[in-house]
């Protein structure tokens, strides 16, 4: 079911340091969690159902690194993941999302990874398939007188009637009967492996692909969607399908004919039920925003929110939810929730809610060594990043360690003179400090530029002792 399912706390901890500093309880906790539920799905079925996840509560200032550690685990482990904000649900009879809506979403993005692995099973096959539609488009062969064709769609007369373009309407059969000399046969062969060689890339031509479906955005289609009905899919089962005309390289139009020719060589049915199974015991849900739904927040004339904390309750504690693709029991469902608790507390809670995240963890606020860190180390870097896009500008620029550590030391005093946002402070400084250099970089054509301390003051250091300027720029 997990793709990497034999790694061990201290393996899904290091995957972590990669890309988050510092933090070491929270990672420590989240890979036991997640460790525990491969260990789950290894025991007998009977003992599998008496298991349940415990679920993490993480406290701590924005820009810990709390969403980063869940968003992070569920790419490591290729699970299905989505991030709520508790702040966008409602109590029930009021409008607004209802927090069912945020398993439905998990079953979506359970079903793109199920369906992309098993493309990737399939892609040699429809990859071919895409070639041999190209090769037609582009060396026709002599067609064949046809009989009028009659639509097997009931409907379709009907649509026909409402205004729908018949040329615009899937044809019913595959392809149209034609008749191939063996010099188009050999013709063909020859461009195949043209198109295979990457020969013919640029090459345009025009292709008819399925049109994509258009969203329903009106307030009967969201009602339906909590209910987990979708009425454009409902109604494009009696509607005939329809095609547009596209006119794209053949690099292109291999890789759409691909996607088509991958959903024909599969099972959607099997992918939808995999996709269920998967999000049922390997899906990974992440509610922001935990503590603004207490009733230390609770303000006049708004929705309850403790109706809101009753209503996540079902949800968190184990029941089944309709989808478009079947209902979904969510027992084992791993549900992260984050807040900062600055205004309240998590005994704030409703008890039975308190009670469904028994392991809570204290993210710790940053401190200039974490800063120097956050700047150099993780795989993706903020430095790394900057001095990649500007590179694209034949701009290198190098940072001295001083210059680093000087950056580091102004976003801790900003942060504890103002409000603490954590490492996003760095966004906003590293902006400041580059901005002369990103707005120039286009016309200075190539050089070699270094960051130095001094730089660095002269940039932004007038700004941080200008306590009010600086609440306001950094």
């Amino acid at each position: 079911m997990i793709t990497k399912e034999d790694m061990t706390p201290r393996e899904i901890v290091a995957e972590l340091d990669k890309y988050i500093i510092g933090q070491t309880m929270a990672k420590k906790s989240v890979a036991v969690a997640l460790r525990n539920r491969q260990r789950r799905l290894k025991l007998d079925e009977d003992m599998q159902k008496e298991i349940t996840p415990k679920n993490l509560l993480m406290i701590g200032a924005t820009g810990v690194g709390k969403t980063e550690i869940a968003r992070r685990l569920a790419t490591i482990v290729q699970a299905p993941f989505v991030k709520v904000e508790a702040t966008k649900f409602t109590e029930v009879g009021y409008i607004g999302r209802d927090v069912e809506s945020m398993v439905r979403d998990l079953v979506e993005a359970s079903i793109q990874i199920v369906e992309k692995k098993q493309y990737s099973q399939v892609f040699s096959r429809a990859e071919k398939n895409a070639i041999e539609r190209i090769v037609k488009l582009l060396i026709p062969g002599i067609k064949k007188e046809n009989r009028q064709s009659t639509s097997s769609n009931p409907f379709e007369s009907m649509f026909k009637n409402m205004g729908v373009d018949p040329n615009q309407l899937a044809p019913q059969a595959e392809e149209e009967e034609e008749e191939v000399t063996e010099a188009i046969s050999t013709d063909r062969e020859k461009m195949k492996q043209q198109i295979r060689n990457g020969l013919l890339d640029e090459r345009e031509l025009t292709i008819q692909v399925e049109s994509q479906k258009k969203s329903m955005n009106s307030p009967m289609g969201a009602g339906l969607e909590q209910m987990g009905i979708d009425l454009n899919e409902t109604l494009g089962a009696l509607r005939p399908k329809s095609k547009v005309k596209r006119t794209v390289t053949v690099k292109k139009a291999i890789e759409l004919f691909t996607q088509e020719e991958s959903a024909k060589l599969v099972n959607q049915e099997d992918i939808q039920s995999m996709a269920v199974e998967l999000a049922q015991n390997a899906g990974i849900i992440f509610i922001d925003e935990f503590d603004k739904i207490t009733s230390k927040n609770e303000n006049s004339g708004t929705v309850s929110r403790e109706g809101v904390q009753r209503d996540i309750l079902p949800i968190v504690e184990g029941s089944q939810v309709s989808t478009k693709y079947g209902p979904i029991q969510t027992d084992h469902i791993l549900f992260i929730a984050s807040g900062a608790f600055h205004v309240s507390k998590p005994s704030d809670l409703i008890p039975e809610l308190q009670g469904r995240f028994p392991i809570r963890v204290e993210l710790d606020d940053l401190t200039k060594e974490d800063f120097v860190k956050i700047l150099t180390e993780p795989n993706n870097a903020l430095l790394k990043q900057y001095i990649a896009m500007l590179g694209t500008e034949n701009v290198n620029i190098t940072f001295t360690y001083e210059s680093i550590e000087r950056l580091a030391a102004i976003a801790y005093q900003v942060n504890h003179e103002t409000d603490n946002i954590g490492a996003r402070r760095l966004h906003t400084i590293l902006e400041k400090l580059l901005e002369d250099l990103l707005f120039e970089a286009p016309d200075m054509q190539m050089g070699d530029i270094t960051i130095t301390e001094n730089y660095v003051n002269e940039k932004i250091e007038h700004i941080v002792e200008d306590k009010d300027l600086s609440r306001y720029i950094l």
